[in-house]
């Protein structure tokens, strides 16, 4: 089965869309310049919500240990989605610190950006047990103001086939209506949304998340589940 993720969730009714309609984790945004960031106030209260029904993925961007340490207190996330500038040393930091598997997106714009993909991924395993994973992004533009996709697609040409050490996700334009091609050409662990399900920045709409997540499942049920299944 692929790993469904639905990420920027932000109001407790949308959250529970996305819970309602079987996401397999959802993330909470701690970038202050992102439209879908909350406070811990309203994270704390949107963990409990989810807790027991998905995995709960906590979103920075270089993040320093104090923040980190705040989410962790308030939201007790199942694992830290590091979507920065953050390096190797920082990240196995992190682990150490908090204890805590990592997601680490890898922006994708060529070939050697996959590369540097691989190369993390057998970094991250040499440094835990294989709960940690990888997110292929597309590279945001240069004038971007935000990091990862800026809900526009990467050549999915370049990650067809591709086996890393760990299993990975794959994020940046997806939308119900392209989800499931991804999915048959990739063959990813997972797939994660934000702004395809989105009626306006940091707004999501449930009508949207509910069709996401039906067209991914449908796409496993014809086939297109990923490979190299981690539970």
């Amino acid at each position: 089965m692929t790993i469904i993720k639905i990420c920027g969730l932000s109001t407790p009714d949308t959250l529970a869309a996305a819970l309602d309609s079987g996401a397999d984790m959802v993330g909470l945004v701690f970038f202050p310049k992102s439209p879908r960031r909350v406070d811990l106030d309203t994270a704390r209260f949107l963990a409990d919500q989810a807790r027991g029904r998905a995995a709960i993925v906590a979103l920075t961007v270089d993040a320093d240990d104090a923040l980190i340490e705040d989410i962790v207190a308030a939201t007790r996330p199942d694992l830290l989605q590091l979507h920065g500038h953050e390096t190797a040393a920082r990240v196995a930091a992190i682990k150490a610190r908090f204890r805590r598997p990592v997601m680490k997106a890898v922006g994708i714009a060529a070939a050697a950006d996959v590369a540097a993909a691989r190369d993390l991924a057998a970094t991250l395993l040499a440094q835990a047990d294989g709960e940690d994973r990888i997110l292929l992004d597309a590279k945001p533009p240069k004038d971007a103001a935000l990091p990862g996709g800026n809900g526009l697609p990467f050549d999915r040409n370049l990650v067809v086939g591709l086996d890393l050490a760990l299993p990975f996700m794959v994020s940046g334009g997806l939308d119900p209506a392209s989800v499931a091609e991804a999915i048959r050409l990739v063959t990813p662990w997972g797939v994660d949304v934000s702004s395809g399900v989105e009626r306006a920045p940091g707004v999501k709409d449930p009508a949207r998340i509910e069709a996401f997540i039906k067209a991914a499942r449908a796409a496993c049920d014809d086939g297109g589940d990923a490979r190299g299944r981690v539970a």
